[in-house]
């Protein structure tokens, strides 16, 4: 791009904050930038239906289900960037701010000013002025980048007064989501500049996601999960996908991915969680007795021992566990990875409780080398839904638009997300650094989804396992069976317990033998049916009927 005449330089990007970005690949920028009056509207934004697509061998959907947008722009001519660089530096003289735009950055969003601060000039003053600084320039909100890295300049990002489209079939078509060797490989969008962003789950390896309605969170899900799925077969992918509302999830009923039915019942999902973690520690015995560290070796180690004909013994099988006529002693084969898409965490944790978070916690502390990875939605961020121990153990988190800066220091520990514009505009923090990525998220129609979904069923039956939602595993991961009174070792010690105290409580049992919920009100019913308690009565609580066991 040739310097605009005049004591600063229009670049056509940015430098690259994280490598998740690549904007040395000239071919996945999008075409020159726009004007403000040839900005993408519902008139300009040429929409190419998709078409059925053949099926492939590897069973992966093909780009031309998706539709194909073509945006009729030509960019910002450099008089009117002189002018708007002028009326920025005007401006902050008003406030006693001396400053010179030495760069500006024209992007499909929005237009970065960098701007040269004079000697004594404190970077707060000018993140003081952001409201001044919107109405001044007439814009509903600017953000202020304090620190962009490399540069010792500062950012001020202005709204274009209309945005361009950005298509999920032009991001999955990039050379950079292509060459992407990762099978979890996401697709976020576009950042300022028109690179395009992605974002690796595997070294996340768990991500947060979090914005009011009508911010792009939704349609940033299912991008996402599309993403997952033009890049993984079900041998490589498996998914559970938690959906309270009933609504956004249930279109991916009957893929061959999923592990279980879309799961809209609460204690369905609690009891999905509940496998996982037990999956998590199965797996990690597993990668333990065959010295490996994480589930890429794991699997290397069991197609070598297949292609040498010496398939590897399962070490987790014990003869006492029966086996069938003419069954042989079971191999192991590969593992997929297991993606747990949550798309309402807010409203899960209001109807399960405390005990969510604490699953949530164990899988997002221990879950990565296993090969568990969790994308966690909610529209509420508030602390009692993203709590310390959530955030901690989830480094990596996406904030959309959100209604004030406490809610975005909740997301992303800082603020910023306040003056984000919706449909899609993000902040993305990976993990290990405190600096946010903002980026433009693609945008994916709902028949486009159906048409992808339709494809997917077609390429194979579903392969549904009966225990990711059944009760039958503690809650503290162990993959203890819960079990009627007549074989539950503990019975006896629970009924002597509840007739000395004459307490009859699901929590006290819980505390009394430490064991999960689930187990411990089976060991209650179990009382009730042997005539030891009583039922519940209208506020829950029970009456003790057999008497104390006898002094010793």
């Amino acid at each position: 791009v040739e310097p605009i005449e005049g004591d600063f330089e229009l670049t056509d990007k940015v430098e690259p904050i994280m490598t998740l970005i690549e904007p040395s690949l000239t071919d996945t920028l999008l075409d020159p930038p726009m004007t403000l009056d040839s900005m993408p509207t519902k008139k300009n934004v040429v929409r190419r239906r998709s078409k059925k697509a053949p099926v492939v061998d590897k069973g992966l959907p093909s780009l031309s289900l998706l539709d194909q947008y073509f945006n009729t722009t030509t960019g910002y001519s450099a008089s009117v960037l002189q002018d708007m660089s002028r009326l920025v530096e005007n401006i902050l003289i008003d406030f006693n701010v001396d400053v010179d735009v030495v760069a500006v950055n024209p992007g499909p969003v929005i237009t970065r000013f960098e701007l040269q601060l004079a000697a004594g000039i404190k970077v707060s003053r000018i993140s003081g002025l952001a409201k001044d600084l919107a109405r001044a320039l007439s814009v509903t909100s600017v953000r202020i980048v304090e620190i962009i890295p490399g540069k010792t300049v500062i950012g001020l990002e202005i709204p274009n007064k209309e945005r361009e489209m950005v298509s999920l079939r032009e991001i999955l078509s990039s050379a950079v989501y292509q060459q992407s060797e990762s099978a979890l490989t996401l697709a976020l969008g576009k950042d300022i500049s028109g690179a395009v962003v992605i974002a690796d789950l595997v070294k996340m390896p768990h991500l947060l996601v979090a914005g009011t309605t009508g911010s792009g969170k939704s349609v940033a899900i299912n991008t996402m999960i599309l993403s997952l799925l033009y890049k993984s077969t079900p041998a490589d992918v498996r998914m559970i996908m938690i959906d309270p509302k009933m609504l956004e999830l249930s279109v991916y009923e009957g893929i061959p991915h999923l592990l279980t039915p879309v799961v809209t019942d609460m204690k369905d999902a609690s009891n999905a969680l509940r496998w996982s973690v037990a999956e998590m520690e199965r797996r990690y015995r597993l990668m333990s007795l065959l010295g490996v560290r994480n589930l890429d070796g794991f699997n290397k180690l069991v197609k070598a021992a297949q292609e040498r004909g010496e398939p590897i013994k399962d070490p987790l099988f014990k003869p006492e566990m029966g086996l069938a006529e003419n069954q042989e002693h079971p191999v192991l084969k590969p593992l997929p990875n297991i993606v747990i898409v949550i798309d309402e965490l807010a409203d899960m944790m209001m109807i399960v409780g405390k005990k969510v978070e604490e699953l949530i916690a164990r899988l997002a502390q221990k879950a990565r080398a296993s090969g568990l990875h969790l994308i966690l939605a909610t529209q509420r961020p508030s602390v009692d839904v993203l709590t310390g121990l959530i955030k901690a153990n989830v480094p990596s988190r996406i904030a959309f638009q959100v209604s004030c800066k406490i809610d975005s220091r909740t997301i992303i520990d800082q603020g910023g997300a306040e003056s984000l514009l919706g449909n899609g505009d993000m902040l993305f923090m990976p993990s290990g650094t405190s600096l946010p990525v903002r980026a433009h998220g693609a945008f994916v129609n709902d028949h486009e989804v159906h048409q992808i979904v339709s494809y997917l069923k077609q390429t194979g039956p579903t392969d549904y396992l009966d225990l990711v939602v059944n009760d039958s595993v503690d809650q503290a991961g162990v993959g203890f069976a819960e079990v009627g009174r007549e074989e539950d070792p503990i019975y006896d010690q629970a009924v002597n317990f509840v007739t000395e105290t004459r307490k009859a409580s699901i929590s006290s049992v819980q505390r009394r033998f430490k064991v999960g919920y689930n187990r411990a009100a089976r060991l209650i019913e179990d009382m009730e049916a042997a005539g030891v308690v009583t039922s519940p009565e209208s506020n829950g609580s029970r009456q003790v009927i057999a008497p104390a066991p006898p002094a010793l």
